[in-house]
């Protein structure tokens, strides 16, 4: 054992960084320990070449149709939060090496298009690229990790990941025919339901009551309404300038946007017991208990740890893992119950090692069954609402799950280590992210006790 300990210790003498940003207490030391635990982000923090979250805004979300972006086109959502992240942090925009847009309804060329020129509406020299991603619901959140899985592989050393959606300008439809080929294969079949229907089979399958979806959905609105009035989400929110035209005589007035305008305060259970289910006779799933169409948008700065260090920038997260599954598109919903504990487990962590947990409620049914699944403390999910009752602006939601978790975790402080972003996404997938709070990246409190020594190398025999 001493022979391979010190084996470890030569090695690691050579391996150790000489740039003054290190300090001596975060150098490498030879240890046994299980791989896979967080004694592995030791190196990486230690070397500057882990990927961290330097900044995260969002607009305001908006009813579809209704609400305060109603008038607003696409490009003007997006422009406002890519433009925060620059002036707030003073980078220089020629630095960033992709922009990188989650977005799920619009015409891909079309929305390309509009991306590059909010981009440039933003102050990016044609030099920074941008392109879009879209994985349905996840689109936004799939952005991040893209553009933190391009980091890793030395791409770039600086990137933004971003979503966006107006649901007023691209409802949901589809457009075109539809292959008669899909009748032969069930699973195929599936892909092209309501995404309520999808909703009412979680229900039934598994034995989630119309009173539990109405409850989540009461929840949801309280915690909105509370952390809307103590102000917690003027720290992710960027307001945006733009007009609404009044109906009846066309008018423009210039209107700022700074809040989220889908948030009922004064939300009841009998109040949402009135409502009668809309994609089933039936059925339970209401519009009292799902998700708001919305716009809205939200963006991600990320970079190197080396480079947030040596331009002095606040980490506000660390990016640790993600994962995308597979599940049975008639009830898309489970997504998160799945794919929640492989990220988890591909950090090297426990479900009981998350703090905090931003999954989208797309709808109340798959929200409670995938909580009552993981066994999750309600205490520590959506503690300030989520797509219930803020809305569920497809797109963008990804990006403002992560600039909404990161806030509240960086509010929390020492009590809240580490963070999950999930969704579930239409046609059966789910995806989900772990997030580590910026400021206690080298602690390594969660590593675990090696009870046997299953050493690798027969030096240690």
């Amino acid at each position: 054992m001493e022979k391979a300990i010190h084996r470890q210790k030569v090695l690691l003498d050579h391996l150790k960084p000489s740039s003054s940003i290190y300090s001596s207490e975060s150098s490498l030391s030879a240890s046994a320990c299980l791989a896979g635990d967080s004694a592995a982000y030791q190196r990486t923090s230690v070397f500057g070449d882990d990927v961290v979250i330097v900044a995260a805004y969002r607009t305001p979300i908006c009813k579809s149709k209704r609400g305060g972006f109603k008038d607003t086109h696409a490009d003007d959502l997006l422009a406002p939060v890519l433009k925060a992240l620059i002036e707030k942090t003073n980078l220089n925009p020629s630095e960033v090496g992709d922009i990188v847009v989650g977005t799920v309804l619009a015409p891909g060329s079309q929305r390309a298009s509009e991306c590059r020129m909010a981009a440039f509406y933003s102050g990016f020299p044609e030099t920074v690229p941008v392109r879009t991603v879209n994985r349905q619901c996840s689109s936004g959140l799939q952005a991040v990790a893209d553009v933190a899985a391009a980091i890793r592989a030395g791409f770039y050393d600086i990137g933004i990941g971003a979503g966006l959606e107006s649901m007023t300008i691209n409802p949901m439809a589809w457009e075109g025919s539809v292959n008669p080929k899909v009748k032969i294969n069930e699973q195929a079949q599936n892909c092209l339901l309501p995404m309520g229907v999808t909703s009412e089979n979680v229900a039934h399958r598994f034995g989630v009551s119309r009173k539990e979806q109405d409850q989540a959905a009461v929840e949801s609105h309280k915690r909105a309404a509370a952390a809307t009035a103590s102000g917690k989400f003027k720290d992710e929110i960027i307001p945006v300038h733009t007009q609404i035209v009044d109906p009846k005589c066309g008018e423009e007035k210039p209107v700022t946007i700074s809040i989220d305008d889908g948030i009922r305060p004064n939300a009841t259970l009998s109040d949402l017991a009135k409502l009668k289910p809309v994609f089933k006779k039936d059925g339970s799933t209401t519009a009292g208990n799902s998700s708001q169409v919305s716009d809205g948008a939200g963006a991600v700065l990320l970079m190197k740890r080396s480079v947030a260090n040596q331009k002095g920038l606040p980490i506000l997260g660390v990016f640790r893992t993600f994962a995308a599954v597979g599940v049975d598109p008639a009830i898309m919903g489970v997504g998160p119950a799945v794919a929640i504990p492989a990220a988890v487990k591909a950090a090297g962590l426990e479900l009981d090692d998350i703090d905090l947990f931003e999954i989208n409620e797309a709808f109340a049914s798959q929200f409670v069954y995938c909580r009552n699944k993981l066994e999750l403390d309600p205490e520590k999910i959506n503690v300030n609402g989520g797509a219930l009752a803020l809305g569920h602006p497809l797109g963008a939601t990804g990006a403002r799950c992560t600039a909404t978790l990161l806030h509240e975790m960086k509010r929390r402080g020492k009590d809240c280590r580490f963070g999950v972003v999930s969704m579930c996404i239409g046609t059966g997938m789910g995806a989900a992210a772990v997030f580590e709070r910026g400021d206690c990246v080298d602690e390594l409190c969660n590593a675990r006790r090696v009870e046997t020594n299953n050493l690798l190398s027969r030096d240690a025999l």
